[in-house]
Formats: structure tokens, C-alpha cells, sequence
């Protein structure tokens, strides 16, 4: 992995630790704000709010900023953001925190993506992306867990300092050696927001949330799904859930490199088997041996689509890439948001708690479809001749 990807990589791990490590440690920050548990529960979602309106709009009025220098003062903000949390006096404050540094969180993203694949030819740009989404991956089954160890041990707040720390560390090492690359736009921030209006971008992001929908719902209610439908123990949760982030590492790389192949083929063959996967954990849910084996491939295959989605983007808005991939990045939250809804209601209704995989299943097809849509619109827009060239089709 070349330094420079790693130096990223580095920022998205320290960055999403502070976006998941909170769940953690929730009762302990509870108790030291002196709130109740639902309020600290809060903080959650004002980092989601954070990430889904703050994304596109920081991203937009910051569109024409050299992208080296906008993502070291972006993870500069990361790192006081965490610092204000580990030291926030009372409730507020920390609310305040958590928003601050989610506003900045998709426009890094965005930026490190648009680097990172200008550094490389355009066919690796999927296996460059499932780099950094290793990160990720590795706040999920190292950062998290490591933090709530130091949250247990030295107290709440030396949680955020560590994050900060490494945020820091990241910050030291995108300056030295990320290179400065070019930002070659010219438009303000309303012209950025032009991209929006092409329907291939609109397309991409449209299967970013549909096709992510079905798993999400399946993983925001896990812990459930496992105790009280598959027969696991409470304890036995975390082992599953490491079980899943690393089947989620294992994916993320596998999908990046069938992207860099065949982007839409893999899409629709991933998304497909995705499908099947869901409609097998409906059928050998209720067993521990079955339940656990399926909770690893869902975990690779739902990954394994992520960074394909986030190439199909980077590929439709050459015009406005970072714009493009922050509303993606708010796109996959909003449908986390609605799939937390949609969830509730499935366990509300008369179907039950297992009921989820077969609508997660269904979700999940309506994802397939609309990849096939842009699959072939691409395909009739590549085969349509081009008047330019071809005199005979010119109006005159």
C-alpha cells in the first residue's frame, strides 16, 4: 500500500472510531454528562444529522480549495472536535462536539477519495477506495472495541483524547507525504451543485441507498435478531459482530478488486448473491452453526459492494467529484436512518422480528434493478452514435 493511501487510511480509522466507539461507552458518557441514557443515545444521531446535512453543503463552499491543504485543516477540526468532547463540561458542549465534527467527516472522505484514485490509473480507482475503506473496516473490528477498552479503564474521555491523538498522528502524516494534488475546479458553490441535476449521478447514488438498504436494516437490529431469534447468548453478541467486521475487511478488498474488473457486472453479480445470502440467514437463522457462518458473509458481501458504489460515482461526476461522493455519503446515512424506521415497524407489525431478512431480501433486489437500469443505460449511451463524428446524423 503506497504511504500515502496508508497516511489516509490512517484519518478514516481514527474518524470512524469516534463515530462508532461511542455506542461503548454510552452509559459511562450517560453518567458523566449527568444525562439519562435515551439523551446520550443523542449524540448518535447528531453525528448522523451532522454527517447527512453538513456533508454536501461544507463540501460545496469548499469545492475550489487546494485538497491538500482543506483536508489537513478538516482533520485539524477532527482532532479539536474529539479534544471538546474528551473535555466537554456539560451536555451541550459535547452535542456541539459531536456536530462540529461531523459536518467535516464526508468532505474528508470525499477529498481522500479523490485523491487517493488520482494517484492511480482509473481501472485500480475501486481497489484504491476499498484501501481506505479499510480503515473503516478496521474501526469496526479494532477501534471500537479498543476504545471502549480505554473508555472502561481510564474513564470516557480518554477515549476521545486517544481518537484525537490519532487523528493527530494521521494529520503529521498526510503532510509529509500525501501528495499535493491539483483541484482543477472553477465552478462556486451553486455550480457544483449542477452535478446533481445528471441523471447517471443520480442513478449511482439511488444504488448506493437501495442497495444498502436491506443490510442495513438487518444490522441495526442484530443484537435481537441474534439473541432472540438464532439463540445466542448476550455475551456471544461482540464475538459476532468482530465475526462480521471481519468477514466486512475480507469483502471490502474482494469487491474493490471485481470493481477494478467489471464495475457493473460485479454490482449486480455481489447485490445478487447478497440477496440469496439474506433469504439463507431467513431460513437457517434460528441455528447457532448456520446463524454464525451466515453473520461472516453478510458482513463480506455487504462490504463488498461499497467501494464499487463509490467508484460508479467517482466515474458519472467528473465534474464534481467531492460533491458527488458527500451526498453519497449522506445518502448512506439517510437510508441507515430510514432503515432503523423500517425496522422498527417490521417488529411492530404482526410479522415479527425474523421478518426483517425477507424484507431486507426484497429491498435488496429493488437494489439489483436499479443497478441494471444503469447498466444498460450505460450500455445504450456507449452503443448511440456520436453526431460529432458521424456527419450523416448532424442536423443542419
Amino acid at each position: 500500500m503506497p504511504i500515502s493511501v496508508l497516511s489516509l487510511m490512517l484519518c478514516v480509522f481514527g474518524i470512524t472510531t469516534g463515530e462508532f466507539v461511542i455506542a461503548g461507552i454510552l452509559p459511562d458518557v450517560a453518567d458523566g454528562l449527568d444525562v439519562s441514557i435515551p439523551a446520550a443515545g443523542l449524540l448518535v444521531t447528531a453525528y448522523a444529522i451532522g454527517m447527512i446535512f453538513g456533508g454536501p453543503v461544507v463540501t460545496a463552499l469548499t469545492a475550489r480549495y487546494p485538497r491538500k491543504k482543506l483536508i489537513l485543516v478538516l482533520l485539524l477540526i477532527a482532532v479539536a472536535g474529539n479534544l471538546a468532547s474528551a473535555l466537554a463540561p456539560d451536555y451541550g458542549v459535547a452535542f456541539l462536539a459531536r456536530v462540529v465534527t461531523a459536518l467535516v467527516t464526508s468532505t474528508f472522505f470525499a477529498n481522500a477519495i479523490v485523491i487517493a484514485t488520482s494517484t492511480v490509473p482509473p481501472e485500480k480507482a475501486a481497489s484504491t477506495v476499498s484501501k481506505l475503506i479499510l480503515g473503516m473496516n478496521l474501526a469496526m473490528i479494532l477501534g471500537a472495541p479498543l476504545g471502549t477498552y480505554i473508555g472502561n479503564s481510564l474513564g470516557w474521555r480518554s477515549t476521545f483524547v486517544a481518537i484525537a491523538l490519532t487523528c493527530a498522528v494521521g494529520l503529521l502524516m498526510v503532510a509529509r507525504f500525501v501528495p499535493d494534488v491539483a483541484n482543477d475546479t472553477r465552478t462556486s458553490a451553486f455550480g457544483e451543485l449542477r452535478v446533481l441535476r445528471d441523471s447517471p449521478v443520480q442513478l449511482a447514488i439511488l444504488v448506493t441507498v437501495v442497495g444498502n438498504a436491506g443490510l442495513l436494516i438487518v444490522f441495526t437490529y442484530f443484537a435481537p435478531l441474534l439473541t432472540d431469534v438464532s439463540g445466542f447468548s448476550d455475551s456471544a453478541v461482540p464475538v459476532l459482530l468482530l465475526v462480521y467486521g471481519i468477514g466486512a475487511t475480507a469483502g471490502n478488498l474482494a469487491g474493490g478488486w471485481l470493481a477494478d474488473r467489471a464495475l457493473m457486472p460485479s454490482l449486480v453479480g455481489l447485490l445478487t448473491t447478497l440477496t440469496v445470502a439474506l433469504l439463507g440467514m431467513w431460513a437457517v437463522g434460528g441455528g447457532l452453526v448456520g446463524s454464525a457462518i451466515m453473520v461472516f458473509l453478510l458482513g463480506a458481501l455487504g462490504f463488498s459492494i461499497v467501494p464499487g458504489t463509490q467508484a460508479r460515482v467517482l466515474g458519472t461526476a467528473s465534474t464534481a467529484p467531492t460533491l458527488a461522493l458527500a451526498v453519497n455519503s449522506s445518502a448512506y446515512q439517510l437510508a441507515a436512518a430510514l432503515a432503523s424506521w423500517l425496522g422498527g415497524r417490521i417488529i411492530a407489525s404482526d410479522l415479527g422480528l425474523r421478518a426483517i431478512y425477507p424484507v431486507a431480501a426484497g429491498i435488496t433486489v429493488l437494489g439489483i434493478l436499479t443497478c441494471l437500469f444503469a447498466w444498460q443505460r450505460d450500455r445504450r449511451t456507449a452503443a448511440a452514435p456520436d453526431p460529432d463524428t458521424n456527419p450523416e446524423l448532424s442536423v443542419t
